[in-house]
């Protein structure tokens, strides 16, 4: 991949169009990408990241409320990123506009956001044009990532080389060395393999322990069935022996419940012989009891009806009358009728009356009708009287608008120029306070150049503190180890020494009779030594000699520490300095006070243009206000003289048809009011009048109905009359007297009835209790039969059940010892594993490995030979081996951890380190071509001579057609680097020089 052109505009501090031109800086090989600290350095590197990848690298992202688009930029220019290169011999050119928010478009106000753009295109060199391949974000994302073979993440880590991440690298523990490393080299489906194995082997083991627990639980469920029967031991899941231990105690509990089914079903057979006898005895003692009961019932049911015969009678002669009355019910129906309308017209007739005037109490319904008349043809007249009113009131509304008018424009006019008095003197304090804020904006760059160093001292003096008591702890640390290895070589050598005083009774101990002595060779043995009281054997003397050993271990263990303490303490001490940490504490609170105060001053710079701004605004709108208000004053004086001719002349028209009311609308009220009253009364009058003669009518026929049906009176006829409610009770009551007369005759005349009366009262209590005896010894039985049935029925299906289990485990319990062997052996928890590694550890101990190998060729020569990286599987903690990384010193030929390194040795430690790494990684992505690189920052840590080496190093690399460019404001590479691309900042955004 090599970069040829970057165009950006609008983005981060360039406030306009900037452009790079890295074919000329690449000519040199090497090229410098210097500035003053916040001019912009990053932010080139920024912007190749988003125009390859959409995103800028991850250490400088803020979440969601990252800011792409630039402060500087003006309202309309939009953010582009446009960059030109080539990768797998395709040049290609990638334009992104991140989404921003634009001002609306004509003469609205405010703002809105346009979406995302993006634009892939290719250059044909044969037809010398540019080809569009894609616009959309997906396939342009796709096709870039996957003509570079790297995601962003490594892109970052192998192009856009973070010196500060690899000099962490450097330090890190294994686990963020593997965080790394996984990213980089996508180790993530060897963990996937370690997660699957370890979600296999808790699966398995779930099924094993639950199969293990359904046995169990079926075994105690034959328990429970079986009893007494069936002894089970206290057993639990996965305990060896578990399958046959039930099963053996099914097997009996089987045995015994089929014998007790036996003995239940003759049981049984006995108690349904008893119990047939005893219910045929029940039934015929009941028979007996109802067949008396009934004939004794008829007897009493007799003797009641003849108390009611003369009631009976008096009923059947009701309803022969009401039958006659029933002839006279309509005419009865019409009448009530009649009178009930009549009572209601004579009631409506009287209220409507009291409602008028006493001139109309003697009038009749033709009288009403004739003044209704008259009040309607005095309500037509009012019609255009009306229209006059409606327009008079519309006139004065009119007015009343143009008063209101002239009062709101006085007061526009009243306070536009009370506004406009003020505006100089607001505009000199709002510009006093634009300058104030700009002079503090300028002293707070200046100091921003402060912060940083004075911050390091601090840190540095502080650990130089911490490392002075780490020091002397060390130092009594490594002396009473010290000790302890000499106390413990002391031991051992006592004891060795009082071993060989008892060696022989030692070797007594060995010998046998007849067989020759390992020292003399005799084969008799007439006086052999003995072990005396205390005797030290080799176990004892064995374990002296290991204690020693592990104290000594420890001694050398804690001179090394005192020695990386040592050597840290030197290294914060040289970066601090001679001053006191309350000094340095004191000097960097009074900077960032003081940064603080001016920061906080030049805040309000922004708040200020605003304001002036807005000021602005205001004062055009006071004064285009006051313009327009006196323009209505003048045409509102014209209209007010035609309103008021229009009113005098409406006033004196409707004046003459009002009369004593306050409106026409009033006059007409009371005119419609008369006229309602006025025809309410006509129709309740004659409505009146009609009724009397129906009610009249209704008499004549009622006396005659009553006549023809044999009636004195329509009265008598009336209390006659049966509703029908009645005449259902009434014809209610005779039938159910026939009924109950039929009924009690026929049961007195039963045979069978009257010969049970004859015998002596059934005893229904004794043949009941022995038939309830003999059912309750027949339901015992049959219990008994049924519960000895079911538990053998369980008994066989419960057992059936567990074998079955049994048969089923087997397979899953041989499936899960092998999936935990390897589960065990991938997650580094296996003891066949050795160094305790995972299995995405081991991938990446290879991976670091190639790194270190590939990182040691420029070490070796950017220190002069000295140093040397190498992988270490050195268990580090819980036992585990981790990806360690050491480097060895070829001055003292020891081997210690980098985190020993100093400042300087860091640096080119971590760039070695850096660059193999992109070597590893490009081979890991398919051998793509990395033409263009660059370092971000740290050499100011190297001396003069380290200096000239490192970038030997760099320049080296030209070998392999590459170009590097150094991220740094170091001075000196000012003058040892020919090829630059400056970073210039001002007020108005940064500017981009270029120089080859």
């Amino acid at each position: 991949m090599r970069l040829h052109r970057l165009d950006v505009t609008a983005f981060g501090p360039f406030g306009g169009t900037q452009s790079v031109d890295f074919d000329a800086l690449s000519a040199a090989g090497l090229f410098l990408l210097h500035g003053p600290t916040g001019a912009g350095k990053t932010s080139v590197l920024d912007a190749v990241c988003y125009a390859l990848y959409g995103t800028v690298p991850g250490a400088r992202q803020t979440g969601q409320g990252l800011t792409l688009r630039s402060d500087h930029a003006e309202a309309t220019a939009r953010t582009e990123i446009r960059l030109e290169l080539t990768v797998t011999g395709r040049r290609l050119e990638i334009t992104r506009q991140p989404p921003w928010e634009r001002p609306k478009k004509g003469k609205r106000q405010g703002t809105t956001v346009d979406k995302a753009q993006t634009w892939l295109r290719e250059y044909d060199a044969t037809a010398g044009v540019w080809k569009d391949l894609s616009r959309s974000h997906q396939e342009v994302g796709e096709e870039i990532t996957q003509l570079l073979g790297m995601s962003r993440e490594q892109f970052c880590q192998v192009v856009l080389l973070p010196q500060g991440d690899f000099a962490r690298f450097l330090r890190a523990d294994a686990g963020a060395r593997g965080q790394l490393l996984g990213r980089l080299f996508d180790t993530q489906r060897f963990a996937e393999v370690e997660k699957r194995l370890a979600e296999r082997r808790r699966t398995a083991e779930a099924q094993v322990r639950d199969g293990d627990s359904a046995l169990l639980a079926d075994a105690h469920r034959m328990q429970q069935e079986a009893g007494d029967a069936m002894e089970l031991p206290e057993l639990t899941p996965g305990e060896p022996g578990l399958a046959d231990a039930v099963l053996g105690a099914a097997a009996v509990a089987r045995s015994t419940a089929r014998e007790r089914l036996t003995v239940a079903h003759c049981r049984l057979t006995a108690a349904e012989s008893a119990q047939f006898a005893a219910d045929r005895a029940l039934a015929g003692v009941r028979e007996l009891a109802r067949l008396q009961g009934r004939f004794a019932e008829a007897r009493q049911r007799a003797v009641r009806l003849e108390e009611r015969a003369g009631a009976h009678r008096e009923a059947q002669a009701r309803m022969e009358r009401g039958r006659k009355a029933a002839a006279v019910a309509p005419a009865l129906e019409l009448r009530e009728a009649a009178e009930a309308g009549h009572r209601r017209a004579a009631t409506a007739e009287a209220r409507a009356r009291t409602l008028l005037p006493e001139t109309f109490a003697g009038a009749g319904a033709a009288g009403l009708a004739t003044a209704a008349r008259r009040v309607t043809e005095e309500l037509g007249g009012l019609e255009s009287a009306r229209r006059a009113e409606r327009r008079l009131a519309e006139v004065v509304e009119e007015r009343g608008r143009l008063d209101r008018q002239e009062r709101d424009d006085e007061d526009v006019l009243r306070e536009a120029d009370g506004w406009l008095a003020d505006w100089d003197a607001t505009r000199a304090e709002l510009q006093s306070r634009i300058d104030t804020a700009q002079e503090a904006a300028t002293r707070a760059e200046q100091l921003a150049a402060q912060r940083e160093p004075a911050r390091r001292r601090l840190a540095a003096a502080r650990l130089r503190d911490e490392l002075g008591q780490d020091t002397d702890e060390a130092q009594r640390t490594a002396l009473a180890s010290a000790r302890r290895a000499a106390d413990a070589r002391e031991h051992w050598l006592d004891l060795k020494e009082q071993r060989l005083t008892g060696i022989a009774a030692e070797l007594a101990a060995q010998l046998t009779a007849g067989e020759p002595c390992a020292v003399c060779g005799a084969t008799e043995h007439p006086a052999p030594a003995e072990k005396f009281a205390g005797h030290i054997d080799g176990e004892a003397e064995q374990r002296a000699e290991a204690a020693f050993q592990r104290a000594d271990a420890q001694r050398a263990q804690d001179e090394r520490g005192l020695g990386t303490v040592r050597e840290a303490l030197a290294a914060a001490t040289a970066e601090a300095g001679d001053a006191s940490t309350a000094q340095l504490a004191s000097q960097a609170d009074e900077l960032e006070q003081e940064y603080t105060r001016v920061r906080r001053a030049a805040s309000a710079l922004h708040p200020a243009q605003e304001e002036l701004r807005m000021a602005g605004q205001e004062r055009e709108r006071r004064l285009a206000g006051r313009q327009q208000a006196e323009v209505r004053a003048a045409a509102r004086l014209t209209r007010r003289e035609g309103l008021d001719a229009e009113q005098a002349s409406l006033e004196e028209e409707l004046a003459a048809v009002r009369g004593s009311a306050a409106s026409v609308a009033v006059r007409a009220g009371q005119l419609e009011r008369q006229l309602a009253l006025l025809t309410d009364a006509a129709d309740t009058a004659r409505a009146a009048e009609d009724t009397a003669r129906h009610l009249k009518d209704a008499d004549a026929r009622l006396a005659d109905a009553a006549y023809r049906a044999g009636f004195d009176t329509p009265q008598a006829a009336a209390a006659a009359h049966l509703d029908d409610t009645a005449h259902r009770e009434l014809q209610r009551r005779l039938d159910d007297w026939q009924s109950e007369e039929a009924a009690v005759r026929a049961v007195l005349a039963e045979a069978d009835t009257a010969a049970a009366a004859q015998q002596p009262p059934a005893d229904l209590d004794t043949a009941e209790r022995t038939a309830a005896a003999a059912d309750r010894r027949l339901r015992d039985a049959a219990s008994a039969r049924d519960r000895a049935a079911r538990s053998c029925a369980e008994l066989d299906r419960l057992s059936a059940h567990a074998s079955a289990g049994v048969r089923r485990l087997a397979p899953l319990r041989e499936e899960y010892d092998r999936v935990a062997r390897l589960a065990g052996l991938t997650a580094g928890t296996s003891a066949d594993n050795e160094r305790k590694m995972r299995l995405e550890s081991y991938v990446l101990a290879a991976r670091l490995e190639q790194v270190a190998a590939a990182a040691t060729v420029r070490l070796r020569r950017m220190s002069s030979g000295r140093y040397t990286l190498v992988h270490s599987d050195d268990r580090s903690g819980r036992g585990r081996s981790g990806l360690g990384l050491h480097v060895v010193d070829a001055w003292t030929g020891r081997e210690r951890d980098t985190a020993t390194l100093s400042g300087g040795e860091t640096f080119f430690a971590s760039l070695a380190l850096a660059l193999g790494l992109a070597d590893v990684v490009t081979d890991e992505a398919g051998g793509v071509r990395l033409d263009t690189l660059f370092i971000d920052e740290g050499f100011g840590s190297l001396d003069d001579q380290t200096l000239d080496e490192v970038l030997d190093v760099l320049d080296s690399l030209r070998e392999r057609d590459r170009s590097v460019g150094i991220v740094s404001h170091v001075a000196d590479l000012r003058r040892r680097i020919h090829a630059q691309l400056e970073v210039v900042k001002g007020r108005s955004g940064s500017a981009l020089r270029q120089r080859s």
